[in-house]
């Protein structure tokens, strides 16, 4: 395998990663709001976020208009997944950013100083 192969192989394992973690976040913040889907929907609705995200930021490039963009363009592919109106839908993105943040702050210290 070489250098290239390995560093693919990183970044999708990195993608992967982040995708599952994404989508225990919106599994718990859907269901904290009485949403019946399962993970699979939550790992689509990751997956679109991730889609959506990148997409924007290739072709707007990163800031807070593209951001502004992306977040509503993801808020009508979450309320469409989970079929619900704009404002639980817009609910359950806060707290999803909200348990993002938190995950993003605490699992880089999980394996303490190296």
């Amino acid at each position: 395998m070489g250098c290239g192969d390995m560093a693919f192989l990183g970044v999708l394992i990195g993608f992967l990663i982040s995708l599952v973690i994404s989508a225990i976040i919106i599994f718990i913040a859907a269901k904290l709001l009485g949403e019946k889907e399962g993970f699979g929907t939550a790992i689509l609705a990751a997956l679109a976020g991730a889609v959506i995200f990148g997409l924007v930021s290739y072709f707007l490039g990163i800031g807070i208009i593209a951001s502004v963009i992306a977040g509503i363009v993801w808020l009508i592919a979450l309320s469409s997944l989970y079929q619900m109106g704009w404002l639980k839908s817009f609910v359950v993105a806060v707290i999803i950013w909200i348990f993002a943040a938190i995950v993003s702050y605490v699992l880089p210290t999980v394996t303490g100083p190296l």
